[in-house]
């Protein structure tokens, strides 16, 4: 009996299951035992001892005169019950305690085999809640194995699996098996009964929970991360606020010097964080959410939630960004559709007026151009293909037309 009282005991230590839950199991396989050699268990007790770790198994009957047992499940005879203890006698309850070895070799080995499997459920059931419970939190791990389409990771602090698929992954993340790497759970799933942990690196969770560990006024609730948006490895755009006007939330998570931020855009594979002050003020909120670009004037239309930017001419490459991605993370933080427009009408030194390219541009072409605010060559160029398309309505032939003239012109 003790190889399985010991079985439960040895998972029950280092699982955190609780006492309730250790007697019910053990409870369960022992009476399951009971029914297949008895057929009941009506008249039996399983007594747990959680203390002593041990286990005690007791059939009760109901004594009567020899001759006069109707059912053996719930009555002994009064001979019976003298040859257990001489004490006894009509009328009383028989207690007979029961050993393992009573219930055959077999029976035994079944049962052994219904505890471990009972183990295993409440193992998955724990690690599922725990974890369900840690959603957002960051998570620290060691590189168990990498496969083709995730790494697995063992948590640092319990020893379970977790998993980092590679679409969660910063671009530029390499590890090897043995490296420690942090994560944010993500979510938890069940598949085939067993808990999958997932954890991510790209998901906004993970910068907003590294800026809780390096700025402890966000911890304290002093200052409140409204929103992030990221293209992780790359751009991230944060607005925060704080309620105590004697503190400075952008220059709080910034730190001295950058001290506090350094940290981050180190874990985060040097990905670029702009930390903008939130302000229910659309325009301004616009305009801080284009930094590093300096804003002359902007343009709402608060029914098509879009928004006109005019710039200096030698801003405009500054408020689109590279590839467009600071134009594209101003629109995620802001909730407005923005286009970029040149606030001149002067052409700079080096730059080429569009009308000058009548000869290979048709002039239909160049009137669209510029009613999108582009009446130069490089501030057609300034702007993504995929934007010139959207904006001006050209085919994107056309467009690939255009920018490859205007392109030759500066390689002359």
């Amino acid at each position: 009996m003790m190889n399985l009282v010991e079985t439960f005991s040895d998972f029950k230590a280092g699982k955190n299951i609780d006492r309730p839950t250790m007697v019910r199991v053990l409870e369960d396989v022992f009476r399951t035992l009971i029914r297949k050699k008895y057929g009941s268990d009506d008249n039996f007790d399983v007594i747990v001892n959680t203390t002593k770790g041990d286990l005690e198994l007791w059939r009760v009957r109901a004594i009567v005169p020899d001759g006069e047992v109707l059912d053996d499940r719930s009555e002994v005879s009064i001979s019976e019950a003298l040859s257990i203890d001489e004490d006894y006698e009509i009328g009383e309850e028989c207690y007979e305690q029961l050993h393992l070895e009573d219930f055959g070799r077999r029976a035994i080995m079944a049962a052994r085999q219904t505890l471990i499997s009972r183990i295993m459920e409440l193992e998955k059931d724990d690690v599922y809640r725990r974890y369900s419970e840690r959603i957002g939190e960051i998570v620290l791990g060691e590189v168990h194995q990498i496969l083709k389409r995730e790494i697995l990771i063992l948590d640092d602090a319990t020893g379970n699996e977790l998993i980092l698929p590679r679409n969660e992954m910063i671009r530029g993340d390499f590890f090897r098996k043995g490296d420690m790497v942090r994560g944010v759970i993500r979510k938890v799933e069940m598949k085939n009964n067993t808990p999958v942990v997932i954890v991510s690196r790209t998901d906004s969770m993970f910068l907003e929970k590294l800026l809780e560990q390096e700025v402890p006024e966000i911890e304290d609730g002093l200052i409140t991360v409204r929103k992030i948006v990221r293209m992780p490895g790359e751009r991230a755009k944060v607005a925060v606020e704080s309620y105590d006007d004697r503190i400075d939330p952008v220059g709080a998570c910034v730190g001295m010097k950058g001290s506090r931020i350094h940290g981050i855009v180190r874990e985060l594979r040097n990905e670029n964080i702009d930390i903008v002050n939130f302000t229910n003020n659309q325009s301004l909120f616009i305009q801080r959410s284009l930094t590093p670009a300096k804003v002359t004037n902007i343009d709402l239309d608060l029914e098509t939630m879009q928004a006109s930017v005019y710039l200096e001419p030698d801003q405009v490459s500054l408020a689109i960004g590279k590839g467009g991605t600071n134009i594209k993370l101003a629109s995620k933080l802001t909730g407005f559709e923005i286009d970029v427009y040149r606030n001149t009408d002067e052409v700079e030194i080096d730059d080429v007026d569009l009308e000058e390219f009548a000869d290979e541009i048709e002039s239909w072409i160049i009137d669209s151009l510029k009613n999108i605010g582009c009446d130069t060559a490089r501030s057609v160029l300034d702007l993504s293909r995929e934007e010139l398309v959207r904006r001006s309505d050209l085919e994107e032939e056309t467009v690939d037309d255009v920018l490859k003239i205007l392109a030759s012109e500066f390689e002359d």
